[in-house]
């Protein structure tokens, strides 16, 4: 063990990489979407197919609110914020972004 200083965390940064990480989520889940209502569209719109697009919609609306009040409260802490997203709202973006994946793979097959 050497006996020199340890260093001195930044609280700031990881707040700041939490918040960029929700967001890249947040604009991938936007793009999948998106993609999946286009292929949905474009391959000839079955009644299936425009439910579970319209499913996959619906997911996608969750999905964003939990993730913009995740945003939101990390944008206007004044410090380093107490973890406020609980174990419910971590479970809701799980289970929605499970969810989204699935109704994915059921538009794509």
């Amino acid at each position: 063990m050497s006996g020199g200083p340890v260093p001195v965390r930044d609280p700031g940064l990881q707040p700041e990489r939490t918040l960029l990480a929700w967001r890249r989520t947040t604009l991938a889940s936007t793009v999948a979407a998106v993609l999946a209502m286009r292929a949905t569209l474009r391959g000839g719109a079955s009644a299936t197919g425009i439910a579970v697009c319209a499913l996959s919609f619906f997911l996608w609306l969750g999905f964003l609110a939990v993730a913009h009040r995740r945003i939101r409260t990390l944008g206007t802490a004044a410090g380093p914020p107490a973890p406020v997203l609980t174990p419910r709202h971590a479970a809701a973006a799980a289970l929605l972004t499970v969810a989204l994946a699935v109704c994915g793979v059921a538009l794509v097959l």
